[in-house]
């Protein structure tokens, strides 16, 4: 007489299939599925970063492409900056001097037609007139080097010849034959002038 449960095709309970021991071809089963599940979502959060970094080179490139366009553009307005700095460097000075020239027209005309023109008369349109350019250097920055009785300044002063004299020390401008100009204190023209030396013994 045989048992039904040593029947083969009868199951075990199921509490008997939860208590026996899990083999290890089992185990390894399970972790490879693990590993492939942890594989899978690492290639998702690698996908993910590799989509914020291409958006945020994307960002990068164009705000790189608008700098250079606007630094082409400052270059282009700079460049025509300097362009038309040379081209009008001399417009406010060219203004203040058309007075001057209005001024010595003015002065020819009357003489041409004035009957009872004197040289002291022509003298003083001169004088004004000269006077009206001299401010009108002033005003832009040249002023002159007139260095008479002073000391020899090879800085400013070109000595066109050397004389000898008792009167005044050594190195003296004795004669200023052309005056000299600065502008904004650079020198834009020596004075040309007569030097004195000690008379040989």
């Amino acid at each position: 007489m045989t048992s039904e449960r040593n029947t083969p095709e009868q199951e075990p309970p199921v509490a008997e299939q939860f208590e026996q021991p899990v083999g290890v071809d089992e185990l390894n089963g399970l972790t490879d599925e693990l590993v492939d599940d942890e594989d899978i979502t690492d290639e998702n959060d690698i996908a993910v970063e590799l989509a914020k970094a291409q958006v945020t080179i994307k960002d990068y490139w164009e705000q790189i492409m608008r700098l250079n366009a606007e630094m082409e553009n400052n270059r282009k307005r700079a460049q025509r900056d300097i362009e038309n700095a040379h081209k009008f460097a001399v417009k406010n000075f060219s203004e203040a001097l058309l007075p001057v020239a209005d001024s010595m027209e003015m002065g020819l005309s009357a003489v041409a037609t004035a009957d009872n023109a004197t040289m002291e008369s022509i003298q003083e349109g001169i004088s004004m007139t000269l006077e009206l350019f001299i401010k009108t250097l002033q005003k832009n920055g040249i002023t002159s080097v007139n260095p008479q009785g002073e000391k020899f300044d090879p800085e400013l002063h070109q000595a066109m010849s050397i004389m000898e004299s008792d009167e005044v020390e050594p190195n003296t401008v004795m004669t200023v034959m052309q005056k000299g100009y600065l502008l904004n204190e650079r020198l834009i023209r020596p004075a040309m002038v007569v030097v004195s030396k000690a008379k040989a013994s």
